[in-house]
């Protein structure tokens, strides 16, 4: 029996990093959104030393050396060498770009300036700002004064400060502060636009900072540190599940050191002092930079005010079954609506739940809730119910990377206000989206309404993630909604669903279900064919299924964005076609269809084909049973799949080669706006 094989999952992620980087040299997108995607591809790689390189360099530090087929046939130290080449050739490019985009804003009359460039006035400037607003918050640790060297954050940028005087050298560590206007100052104009990272501000003002020191000569570099992010739970049962998150924060300000960032031109003494001070190892990668680091800051590099350098804005469109002025639950009650962000506002979800929370009618609300915002509209919606008297029950995830201290605020929040917190399920992530709302109609009693869908209940990405969001009261999937609550409640009972596929009980074995009927049909000689839309794929046991519905001769197509595992050099991936979309939003629907021998089925699901979310998660995959909605889910699907302008094509080798069709350029994230307009046109 031939052997199945897999392409690397953590090389593919990288090749997604790379698609976004991609972006960010496209000379049709406008500069400052090109500086962006730098910022995306900075902070994307940032996460992805924290969690995944830190998690195979724990493997690479244990005692087990051989190949783990968790890595796709690499071991720990293979691995790690191969991932530390990618990073630094992408790391070398993206700088060329960013000196690239800096030259071409020049044309617009805007300058990136540092502090040599500065006109009189422009001096006079930031020195007031530094004397008014940055020294006051300024940190300066003089490490020759120090017993320990200091400690350093992971999500911060400092300045390794070197200061001479005859034979003598001091060193001193300065962090950059953000509290004060940002990473970026815009000066004032004259007849140009001017623009200043704060590090230059500081080393504008090295003088000030050092008045009381004696030196010759003085040179400033930034470095930057990235650390295990890892938040690992025990066993210890004498801690309340939220003191053990909290503790595993607090361990994360102090995990290990995975990655060291610095100015290629800092000196070989400062870089000495430092990489002995933070006990940088062989396993940790050193990775000499430009000027400038955290790159991720160029996510919010200011509007500069010119049209061109930015998008077009894409407008949201009104939902037609949605009115400001009509009852959402009289909506819900007629039809099944599908909401599609952030071509639709992410709003009319948060309209529901105010509108429940003043109806006299509405007696209880439910919600799961992973990513919030900062001021979440969400909580205040909830909150706001329970005071009317409303039984309000949240279910929030504290496991949820990066995001747990925000969460166990809300949680205390909640609390303080007399709702009714589940704080996840120990061992499982809640990651379903989900909202149930029961509702006192007289003769049919408790009517149940439901929210399901593929992305969080966070008002800022629902403005640049595309998600679904399905409205419904239909019996057969509200009743079993109701049973998801339970699960969470009391996740070691057994539920039966006939209709939705709930992880981690179900999914798995319902999607292979789905995949078998196909492969049946291809069998008996029939037309079989499915179509996927999902973020990542890296579970072994789905691929293979896929590999064996390939083989039987069914048609697979897929669009993923990111993590993509399948080898398609393996002979019995012969049928399955893939590609990428990488564009201004960011694509995070799932949906799948499976042709059914002519009566399609189609699903949206808050679950990625992982193992994670297979086995260890909370999710929700929804039968979309609507023929309107159906046809919109397909219609979606094919303008994706015609995309030849931000589409890559998944080869073996996973190079990011742009998807060549005939005809014209097609964008497809543009032409669903177009389409969903079309939509509201047509009533």
């Amino acid at each position: 029996m031939m052997e199945y094989t897999y392409f690397n999952r953590d090389v593919s992620w990288l090749r997604f990093n790379e698609r976004v980087l991609q972006e960010a040299e496209d000379l049709a997108n406008p500069l400052i959104e090109r500086l962006r995607f730098l910022g995306i591809h900075s902070n994307n790689m940032d996460e992805f030393f924290r969690v995944r390189y830190s998690f195979i360099r724990r493997l690479r530090l244990s005692e087990e050396q051989g190949l783990d087929e968790n890595l796709e046939g690499y071991t720990p130290g293979q691995l790690l060498s191969k991932l530390s080449e990618i990073v630094a050739d992408q790391q070398l490019r993206s700088q060329k770009i960013y000196d690239a985009i800096k030259a071409d804003l020049k044309k617009y009359n805007v300058e990136i300036v540092d502090e040599t460039q500065l006109t009189a006035k422009q001096e006079a400037f930031v020195k007031q700002l530094y004397r008014d607003k940055v020294s006051p918050a300024l940190t300066n640790l003089m490490i020759n004064q120090t017993k320990d060297f200091p400690y350093l954050r992971d999500k911060s940028i400092y300045l390794a400060v070197r200061l001479t005087r005859k034979d003598k050298e001091q060193f001193s560590i300065i962090e950059v502060p953000y509290s004060i206007s940002g990473r970026f100052v815009q000066l004032p104009k004259y007849g140009k636009q001017f623009v200043m990272y704060m590090d230059d501000v500081l080393r504008h003002n090295l003088d000030s900072i050092f008045h009381t020191v004696k030196y010759d000569t003085i040179e400033a570099h930034t470095v930057k540190i990235t650390r295990d992010a890892e938040l690992s739970l025990d066993d210890d049962v004498s801690k309340s599940f939220m003191e053990q998150i909290q503790r595993g924060l607090r361990n994360r300000r102090e995990g290990d050191l995975v990655r060291f960032v610095y100015d290629k031109e800092i000196g070989n003494s400062t870089l000495k002092t430092l990489v002995e001070g933070l006990e940088v190892s062989a396993l940790d990668t050193l990775i000499p930079g430009g000027r400038y680091h955290n790159k991720k800051d160029l996510m919010r590099f200011p509007n500069m005010g010119i049209r061109e350098l930015e998008y077009e804005k894409l407008p949201q469109i009104a939902h037609p079954a949605l009115d400001i002025d009509r009852s959402i639950f009289k909506a819900i009650k007629k039809q099944d609506i599908m909401l599609f962000t952030p071509y639709h506002d992410f709003g009319h979800v948060i309209r529901l739940l105010r509108e429940a929370a003043i109806d006299e009618k509405v007696r209880e609300i439910k919600v799961t809730l992973y990513r919030l915002a900062d001021d979440s509209q969400i909580i205040s919606a909830l909150i706001n119910a329970a005071k009317n008297g409303k039984k309000v029950t949240v279910f929030i995830e504290l496991q949820a990377r990066f995001d747990e201290a925000n969460n166990i605020k809300w949680t205390n929040r909640l609390r303080s206000e007399g709702i009714k917190v589940v704080s996840g399920v120990q061992g499982l992530k809640v990651h379903s989206k989900l909202t149930l709302i029961r509702r006192d109609e007289g003769k049919e009693k408790l009517v149940d309404y439901c929210v399901i869908g593929t992305g969080n209940y966070h008002e800022g990405t629902a403005k640049v993630y595309t998600d679904y969001h399905l409205m419904t009261n239909d019996k057969r999937i509200a009743k079993e909604a109701r049973k998801v609550f339970q699960f969470i409640e009391s996740p070691y009972k057994q539920y039966a669903f006939k209709h939705l596929l709930v992880s981690p009980n179900t999914t798995r074995t319902g999607l292979e279900a789905l995949i078998d009927r196909e492969i049946a049909n291809a069998q008996a000689g029939k037309k079989a064919e499915f179509w996927v839309k999902i973020n990542s794929i890296s579970d072994h046991r789905m691929i293979n299924k896929l590999y064996e519905a390939s083989d039987a001769g069914v048609q697979i197509r897929m669009v993923v964005r990111g993590i993509f595992c399948l080898d398609l050099a393996h002979p019995k991936a012969k049928n399955i076609q893939a590609v990428s979309v990488v564009g201004r939003f960011l694509e995070h629907t799932r949906a799948f269809c499976f042709f059914n021998d002519g009566q399609p089925e189609y699903f949206i699901s808050s679950a990625d084909w992982m193992g994670r979310n297979l086995n260890r998660r909370v999710e929700v995959t929804v039968p979309i049973y609507d023929e309107v909605i159906q046809r919109q889910l397909r219609d979606h699907f094919d303008i994706l799949w015609k995309d030849n302008s931000k589409s890559r094509n998944f080869d073996a080798q996973q190079r990011n080669k742009y998807r060549m069709l005939h005809g014209p350029k097609i964008t497809a994230q543009e032409e669903l706006h177009k389409y969903v307009k079309q939509l509201l046109l047509k009533g």
